[in-house]
């Protein structure tokens, strides 16, 4: 059964476990079928591509996805990693803060 996606694609998240621990990027895409994300320059991996017309091929490297488990989501107040919950404010909108400062992280 799929978790409920706390992330969307433009949230900045670090890595807790793993080879990357550590590592924080933007949140590329999410696949909210297999709970996984892409984050920029975290769990790179190395393809071996055909040339193209439009690529010369070789090795590219890209990002791979990772499980949302892994992930956390960055304070905006002091760039540590926290838990996110859902309020509503005064004018009726519903956004997302940092449970740690009680920061909005919504754009």
């Amino acid at each position: 059964m799929a978790q409920k996606m706390r992330m969307k694609k433009g949230d900045q998240v670090i890595v807790r476990t793993g080879k990357d621990k550590g590592k924080s990027g933007e949140v590329l895409r999410t696949i909210p079928k297999e709970n996984r994300a892409l984050v920029q320059g975290v769990n790179m991996i190395k393809r071996h591509t055909r040339p193209t017309q439009a690529s010369a091929g070789g090795i590219v490297e890209k990002e791979a996805s990772i499980h949302i488990s892994n992930l956390a989501q960055i304070d905006p107040k002091d760039s540590k990693p926290t838990r996110t919950g859902v309020k509503v404010l005064k004018d009726g909108r519903r956004v997302r803060f940092a449970k740690r400062s009680g920061e909005v992280i919504d754009k």
